[in-house]
């Protein structure tokens, strides 16, 4: 896997990780993706169980990464291939239908319509909706619960355009590269951009929030 499919994978249970924190493990020798001859990170499903057990020890138990490298050092066993029980669900493999997006996002068909209407969510041609479409769902009905419609979300959409302009002005040199390297370098710059807007989109919201609450 890509570092921006094992960030996928990683989120659902530690939504506080970012490439930046993934690299840094790596520094510390606490996981050892191999290398393409371009130099790309590819990460096996060994590394993704190292990374969960890193992660939930430093979580759950508070653990230092000193110790944690030790326990794994020490280890009788390498950490089992968990393909199996760790789901990945890429926007390559997921094909659901209307009524499968609704079951697993928790939408209303209103809220699903409402969404669709504002640009928000729409069908692959002939594949149904993708696992993007179920991750905008997702939030998307939660939202709801906080009463946020899907007509407050059309920002968002202006957002998302704007920053694809951006970003395919970036990208786009590097997809024009012959062989696979080119698309692998356009992926992976790909992901970190848009990780490190996201953390910008999220301090500035902190910050306004902190001024309206007074902290």
């Amino acid at each position: 896997m890509s570092i921006g499919e094992v960030l996928a994978s990683l989120r659902g249970d530690f939504p506080d990780i970012t490439i930046s924190k993934l690299r840094f493990l790596e520094t510390e020798g606490l996981v050892e993706p191999r290398r393409t001859p371009a130099g790309y990170r590819k990460y096996t499903w060994t590394d993704v169980s190292r990374l969960r057990y890193v992660l939930t020890a430093q979580r759950d138990q508070y653990l230092p990464l000193r110790v944690i490298r030790e326990h794994l050092a020490t280890m009788r066993e390498p950490l089992a291939d968990v393909s199996a029980s760790v789901p990945v669900e890429s926007v390559e493999t997921t094909r659901l239908t209307r009524d499968e997006l609704l079951t697993k996002s928790g939408l209303t068909e209103a809220l699903l319509k409402g969404l669709e209407d504002h640009g928000l969510l729409k069908t692959r041609p002939g594949a149904g909706y993708d696992a993007d479409a179920l991750e905008v769902a997702t939030a998307a009905a939660r939202l709801a619960e906080y009463g946020v419609e899907p007509r407050h979300l059309r920002a968002y959409r202006a957002a998302a355009d704007r920053e694809i302009g951006l970003f395919s002005q970036l990208v786009t040199p590097l997809t024009r590269q012959s062989g696979p390297n080119g698309r692998a370098k356009a992926a992976d710059t790909v992901h970190e951009l848009s990780d490190l807007t996201q953390r910008v989109h999220a301090a500035l919201v902190r910050a306004g929030l902190r001024e309206i609450l007074g902290k």
